[in-house]
């Protein structure tokens, strides 16, 4: 069953979480460590982050397994503890959620391998497919509802990603992080992601992290053109990234968070949440926002720009269904390397 569709045709719009890392991090997580490994060894303060998450509002919780597969996990001599991992992740999840008289969504969150696929890389995709997979049968095993992908980038891997999760049979949202000049590292628009989504059978699918707000807002805006009815994921970071008494902070405001998530709406999100910097303050200013804010007109970019900052010239070209000549130049020089690997002589 698609609990995801169920909740968006009860509710119309549901409202995400907020930030894995930067929350953890502000309960003690050291940089360079796994937070997966918390799952195990600090249960009770997994368990806090998501109550805290709840708490605030939101009807999707997403589990504490970015880097739960194999390949991010063995930076830390753990990818034999796939399972183990993944499953306590959704199972601390699941048990916060199940004290709620209301349905609260727990959302297997499986990011990125970190590794290039051939021929840009050494990894398959055969063996990218099989470590998704792995993964997405821990996180079934602990309770996860709907299995999550997010911060991809590149599509060989995306799709390699969405076989696996969709392998189990389970709900599958993918999320994209548009985080240079209004596409991804390796050059996907947001246009691009609906036409990539479109071929695949997913619960949901949007973007996530990037560079800001009003860039998340704009792509939502650009995707709608190209899908009117596709249920639309946004969850943006907490303002932008500033480098304060040598720590990153995020410069969002809970007021700016909820115009945001207002914005978000209006231009075609269905489920709104926030990425880095996002704290359980943010989130209930989002959320008091989306139930006591009626749904108005899609923004225009000149209002996007003045309430949540600039846009980038590539997300405005890709809004006017336009190719920026950065965005050109940058999709040429992913060819070209793709060129380079499959033809080295």
């Amino acid at each position: 069953m698609n609990i995801l569709k169920q909740m968006i045709d009860e509710k119309g719009v549901l409202l995400a979480d907020g930030a894995t890392g930067t929350n953890l991090f502000a309960m003690g997580l050291v940089s360079g460590d796994a937070p997966e490994l918390w799952n195990a060894d600090q249960p009770d303060k997994i368990r806090a982050l998501y109550r805290s998450f709840i708490d605030a509002g939101s009807d999707i919780i997403l589990t504490n397994s970015f880097g739960g597969n194999s390949y991010r996990l063995k930076l830390h001599k753990a990818e034999s503890r796939v399972a183990e991992l993944n499953a306590l992740a959704a199972s601390l999840a699941r048990e916060e959620a199940d004290k709620e008289s209301h349905t609260v969504i727990v959302a297997g969150s499986m990011g990125p391998t970190g590794e290039l696929i051939m021929p840009l890389g050494e990894l398959s995709e055969a063996d990218c497919e099989q470590a998704f997979y792995q993964q997405a049968l821990g996180l079934i095993e602990g309770g996860a509802d709907v299995l999550w992908l997010e911060t991809m980038s590149a599509r060989e891997e995306l799709e390699a990603a969405i076989r696996g999760a969709a392998r189990t049979g389970y709900p599958v949202v993918a999320t994209l992080s548009l985080d240079t000049n209004g596409n991804t590292m390796m050059g996907i628009s947001p246009r691009e992601l609906v036409t990539i989504c479109n071929q695949h059978p997913l619960a949901g699918f949007g973007t996530n992290c990037g560079v800001g707000a009003s860039e998340v807002v704009i792509s939502i805006l650009s995707a709608v053109q190209e899908n009117p009815l596709a249920p639309l994921v946004a969850k943006a970071n907490c303002g932008i990234p500033e480098f304060v008494d040598g720590e990153v902070r995020y410069n969002g405001t809970p007021e700016l968070m909820a115009q945001y998530a207002v914005m978000v709406r209006d231009a075609g999100a269905k489920i709104i949440g926030g990425c880095c910097g996002t704290t359980p303050a943010h989130l209930a200013s989002m959320r008091a926002a989306l139930d006591n804010t009626q749904t108005g007109n899609p923004p225009s970019i000149e209002q996007v720009e003045q309430v949540l900052g600039g846009v980038s010239p590539g997300a405005r070209a890709c809004f006017h269904g336009e190719v920026s000549s950065a965005a050109a130049a940058q999709a040429e020089r992913a060819g070209s390397r793709r060129r380079r690997r499959s033809n080295p002589g």
